[in-house]
């Protein structure tokens, strides 16, 4: 079930009415987990109870856990919890990779080993409720947080729909304590969670599907015959496309928590407006981001260790962040560029203190757009279907044409237009957050602007995608 079919429209109806009727806050709690359940068990009901299990092993770890002040036993039990959910992470989302690269290795050395292929199949949003149930066992290891009395509420925690399958990915600190009371949008938090749900569903279904897709695909799909024109076409294509669908998901699962009264943290702030890769990933998937800082670089050092340390932590942590993404080499190697990204951004921005630069007016503006570039150019990793696929667009970016092969000029025109007003648009609002913006305009135009977007929906083609951050 997804958020851009009328089945999801149908089930967000049933359970909205539900949670409006005067029952006890604990019957409500106990309609969400099972409509969670149910959400997520619309795709493979079988892997439900992974989420079961995930919930069940780690609710009573963080009760042991907190039963004791042995160091040792405290350290075992998270060593055993981070292992347990790891391991099946790794066994589903990583194991015929890991396979095959066994088979590479040998056949490197001689050896001719072809086992059967596992076809092992991977469950929705399994990378993203990991996290969030490490994360936990860890707060309530460094005793930042007290284990949780109720476990319907971390359960719920765990499997509530608006954020199952594609995040954001959310703090046990956050969200469990909105269990502990009743909770009931108010009219204008049900407005506004309304009003999200259709941005995001526009992002989605009429910008990143019906307008962006389609050229990146043709791109994509023929990279061997790529021209200049046609490889950044297809790349700036793809940085709107890959955007619009994943803030598109999280805007939708963020109005949908919002409509129910939960307050889901952003997950995008206006991304390609950053000025550096540090402040990028302060933009972008900032849940991941913001996860990765405080359970893996700051675990191993961070900045605390000297700048060569720190080097090495941040190239390892972008490293592993790649890796999250997906079980193949070019994540690594998209996840490895931003690590060198960042690490340059440190000697440009050691250089510009030793001259002054920073103090020159005018430089946020060209620096926004070498980071914007260079971003593309580490999407051509994620989005290549290979390494070779990859190696043709990047020399075809570097080779300057005016001809196009793949591409007509008005699929040209249309994605430049897009990723125009894109970039205009985040740079705009770069110090402002979306419901700031929205409050300022005239009620009369916000009035008339969803209205607009409501009508693109209706008449936006039935091509209906997966949204892309469902295979991670």
């Amino acid at each position: 079930m997804v958020f851009n079919s009328l089945t999801f429209a149908v089930f967000f109806a049933a359970v909205l009415a539900v949670h409006a009727l005067p029952l006890p806050w604990s019957w409500r709690k106990l309609n969400l987990l099972l409509a969670s359940y149910l959400f997520y068990a619309a795709w493979n009901p079988p892997f439900v109870l992974l989420l079961i299990l995930a919930a069940v092993v780690d609710y009573y770890l963080a009760h042991w856990m907190g039963r004791t002040d042995r160091p040792g036993v405290r350290r075992g039990l998270l060593v055993f919890s981070i292992s347990l959910n790891l391991g099946l992470l790794s066994y589903f989302k990583y194991g015929q990779f890991l396979l095959d690269n066994c088979v590479a290795a040998l056949a490197a050395v001689g050896v001719h080993y072809q086992p059967p292929r596992a076809d092992i199949l991977l469950p929705l949003g399994i990378s993203f409720y990991t996290f969030e149930t490490i994360s936990y066992l860890i707060d309530v290891y460094r005793r930042r947080l007290a284990p949780w009395r109720s476990f319907i509420d971390y359960a719920l925690f765990l499997t509530f729909f608006p954020h199952l399958v594609a995040g954001p990915i959310v703090r046990a600190g956050d969200f469990l304590p909105q269990c502990a009371v009743p909770r009931r949008a108010t009219p204008a938090q049900f407005g506004w969670g309304l009003c999200l749900l259709t941005v995001g569903l526009c992002e989605k279904v009429v910008v990143a599907d019906g307008l962006l897709a389609p050229i990146v695909d043709i791109v994509y799909g023929a990279t061997d015959r790529a021209t200049f024109a046609d490889a950044w076409i297809g790349t700036l294509a793809f940085s709107g496309q890959i955007f619009f669908d994943f803030s598109g998901y999280s805007l939708c699962g963020i109005g949908a928590a919002l409509c129910l009264g939960f307050v889901l943290n952003d997950n995008f702030r206006f991304p390609y407006a950053a000025v550096g890769f540090s402040d990028f990933w302060q933009r972008w998937h900032i849940s991941l981001s913001s996860w990765l800082r405080d359970y893996l670089y700051i675990p191993l050092g961070g900045n605390r260790r000297g700048p060569r340390r720190t080097l090495i932590n941040l190239l390892l942590t972008m490293l592993l962040g790649g890796l999250w993404h997906g079980a193949a080499w070019r994540f690594v190697a998209w996840g490895a560029l931003h690590g060198l990204y960042l690490v340059g951004q440190r000697g440009v921005e050691s250089l510009a203190r030793r001259w002054r630069l920073t103090q020159v007016p005018g430089l946020a503006a060209p620096a926004a757009l070498v980071t914007y570039l260079l971003v593309c150019v580490a999407w051509v990793f994620f989005r290549a279907e290979s390494f070779n696929a990859a190696g043709d667009l990047l020399r075809a970016m570097a080779r300057p044409t005016a001809t196009f092969d793949l591409l007509v000029r008005s699929q040209a025109a249309l994605a430049l237009a897009v990723v125009a007003f894109m970039l205009i648009g985040q740079w705009h609002l770069r110090r402002r957050s979306l419901e700031a913006w929205v409050a300022a305009v005239p009620w009369w135009a916000r009035s008339a602007a969803l209205a607009l977007l409501i009508v693109a929906l209706v008449l936006a083609p039935g091509d209906t995608r997966a949204f892309i951050y469902f295979q991670f």
